[in-house]
């Protein structure tokens, strides 16, 4: 094993930091994770606990990262309103910079997304973006606390002399659990409960997104993103879209995970028929599946994120994304979309979360 490169994953039980983490774990790094409490990861070479919004407790508990060379930032924390998205995700990457201030650190990787280009939530797609998102378009006007994340990573880049990059991945695809983001896991929640209820498997979103030419990014594309960013010359200092590197449409793909459940497409109604109101008996048809299926027993709302998937699949406008910034740069990794969706059904599926 090299001793020479020492991951920090920032946001290590999440879906893109526990992607990463285990990407990099069996690409022969030193692996330390850090999250709010403690975690059993069996891939992490040493768990730190510590909240980022507590600049004292964070520089203690990084006594114990001393040795980081890499730190992989892949996590933030939604607040009431954008000043004050603003003012805590700046906080947490600051208070992570300053108890790091003895590492020996080479490079610096933060994970945002396409808000970068849409907006806050407060501002989402008031500026009709122009498709496919472009890395070198300018920021949007306007509070938005992926462009504050971004200015403390320079702030200390330059300061302290590492390299950085900067990666945008869309809607994110993988197995994790209680993770807010995760499309895949809500929708096999949605379709075993139209399966169980017989209730149609209706697309919920707009008939914007419905018709759009769309892109998602699954987790393995930005580990491997990740991994190829820091380790590559020319990439530093550079930000990255991430997705598959395919396009597709709901109208078709939609079709696909239907087939995938053995459920039959139901007719769309061109409106919005959102999950979060389609499912509220949910918690008690869920407690029926466990029970009739012998499952995990997972709250289902710790498994679906509905309003999450209906602000995703609800958007008014096209969303996909443009890669030349990592393409000509040499990354060339491709994922099918298809299948980023039907590996996590089977992941699913084989751990007993929903029914076979």
């Amino acid at each position: 094993m090299s001793t020479q490169n020492v991951a920090l994953i920032v946001g290590a039980t999440g879906l893109s930091g526990s992607y990463t983490g285990q990407h990099l774990k069996a690409e022969g790094w030193t692996v330390v994770t850090l999250s709010r409490s403690a975690a059993d990861l069996p891939w992490s070479d040493r768990h730190i606990a510590a909240d980022l919004e507590d600049a004292a407790a964070t520089r203690a508990a990084l006594q114990a990262a001393s040795d980081v060379t890499h730190v992989f930032f892949c996590t933030w924390s939604r607040q009431q309103n954008e000043e004050e998205n603003v003012r805590v995700n700046a906080l947490m990457i600051r208070n992570l910079f300053e108890g790091l201030a003895d590492a020996p650190l080479k490079h610096a990787a933060l994970v945002t997304g396409l808000k970068h280009y849409l907006g806050s939530f407060e501002d989402y797609a008031n500026v009709k973006p122009y498709t496919p998102f472009l890395e070198s378009s300018p920021r949007l006007p306007g509070l938005n606390f992926y462009y504050a994340q971004e200015d403390v990573l320079f702030e200390y880049a330059a300061k302290r002399g590492f390299n950085w990059t900067v990666h945008r991945p869309h809607t994110m695809i993988g197995f994790v659990i209680g993770n807010a983001m995760n499309m895949a896991v809500t929708l096999a929640t949605y379709a075993s409960i139209c399966k169980h209820t017989g209730r149609p498997f209706v697309f919920p979103g707009s008939p914007e997104q419905y018709a759009a030419v769309a892109d998602v990014t699954d987790a393995r594309i930005l580990a491997k993103q990740l991994h190829w960013a820091v380790t590559t010359k020319g990439a530093e200092n550079t930000p990255f879209n991430t997705v598959n590197g395919d396009v597709f449409r709901w109208t078709w793909l939609w079709a696909q995970i239907a087939g995938y459940f053995g459920l039959p497409v139901g007719e769309y109604p061109g409106h919005p028929v959102p999950l979060e109101s389609q499912m509220a008996d949910a918690p008690t048809l869920w407690a029926e599946i466990v029970a009739k299926h012998g499952l995990q027993d997972i709250p289902v709302n710790k498994l679906a994120s509905w309003w999450h998937s209906d602000a995703d699949l609800g958007r008014t406008l096209e969303c996909f994304t443009d890669m030349t910034n990592s393409r000509t740069r040499g990354f060339t990794a491709y994922q099918q979309t298809s299948q980023s969706f039907f590996d996590v059904f089977d992941e699913l599926r084989a751990r007993k979360i929903i029914p076979s």
